[in-house]
């Protein structure tokens, strides 16, 4: 089955003009000066999986977003979405899409400005009055509905800009930092809602920066530093299987049974009620252990730490940059 996303060299570069006034004069500051925003980028998505384009804030993915969706144009290569080219009307009725930075008609209601996007789409009355509702309560807005948007924080703008997007019951999801401005709770929902999608036969693709709710609901992902694509595949198959180090919690301990813990530990922190000893090696840990069950300490946990996808993106972009300052020492010599 072909990819329901497919994208093949796709790139952008700005070209910015921009004159300014200095003095009380007209002056050019730069003139044609350009901005690479996405090197030549080659990925594929697959039907019914949930994507993750994660990177630092100007990475690259909002642009690969607005190229996708057709507001801005790429400099080159190409993309397919459904094995259609980019602009397709066809494909466009069968996707959702919610901005990171989205403007709302901050008169209308929560319900009214659903109610005109469903006119946009060509939903008639009655499909829009079942379906609206229906949607407010899917993300937690069911109360608000009938309050002007303006009143909306953040994370409620959020939440039926998430709404607008799944008016059309899309084939294809694309949410641009979905998780952006929300507590954890409003975090684990919009994750349960991914998830949902995905557990409907729908496609998601996101970005985001916030790398621990990606752990938890990527099927793959891709990273992006500075416009290139630095990793990318399955979060199994990226992130080490090996033990990265081996953590014991205890409290109520006796004798110098803590100084011996903080002499054999490669971090140690003491929390109130309690302290926490991280290992390097296995045997440290257990030699640890040992001595809590021994009848010194109570034991609270004893954790196997493998490594996160937020250790693997900092190690990943680490290593880039040390790349970049290598080579541009090395230019700066020849």
């Amino acid at each position: 089955m072909a990819p329901v996303i497919e994208i093949k060299g796709l790139s952008k570069t700005y070209v910015q003009d921009f004159i300014g006034v200095e003095h009380g004069r007209l002056k050019i500051r730069f003139k044609n000066r350009k901005r690479i925003a996405l090197k030549p980028l080659d990925l594929t998505v697959e039907e019914g999986e949930i994507f993750g384009l994660l990177g630092p804030n100007g990475a690259g993915k909002t642009t690969t977003i607005k190229m996708l969706m057709g507001l801005h144009f790429p400099t080159s290569g190409e993309a397919r979405i459904m094995g259609k080219p980019l602009g397709d009307n066809s494909v466009k009725e069968k996707i959702g899409f919610m901005p990171e930075n989205a403007h709302f008609y901050d008169y209308l209601t929560g319900h009214e400005f659903l109610d005109y996007y469903g006119q946009l789409y060509g939903m008639p009355k009655e499909l829009r009055r079942k379906r609206i509702p229906e949607l407010l309560e899917k993300v937690g807005l069911s109360h608000a509905g009938e309050l002007p948007l303006r009143g909306y924080s953040k994370g409620m703008q959020q939440r039926v800009g998430l709404a607008q997007s799944l008016l059309n019951d899309p084939k294809i999801v694309f949410l641009d930092e979905p998780q952006s401005g929300l507590d954890p709770f409003g975090r684990k929902e919009v994750r349960d809602l991914i998830l949902s999608l995905r557990d409907a036969g729908k496609t998601v693709f996101f970005s985001s920066h916030i790398l621990q709710d990606a752990e938890l609901i990527c099927d793959r992902v891709a990273i992006l530093h500075k416009g290139q694509r630095i990793a990318l595949g399955p979060l199994s198959e990226m992130l080490s299987a090996k033990v990265k180090e081996y953590e014991v919690a205890f409290s109520d301990a006796e004798g110098n049974l803590v100084e011996h813990a903080q002499q054999r530990a490669i971090r140690f922190v003491q929390r109130p009620n309690e302290y926490l000893a991280q290992f390097e090696r296995e045997e440290d840990a257990r030699a640890l252990v040992q001595e809590i069950l021994s009848g010194r300490a109570k034991l609270n946990s004893f954790i196997a730490r493998k490594e996160t996808l937020e250790e693997y993106f900092i190690r990943e972009i680490e290593s880039k940059q040390r790349e970049e300052k290598a080579a541009a020492v090395a230019g700066g010599v020849a």
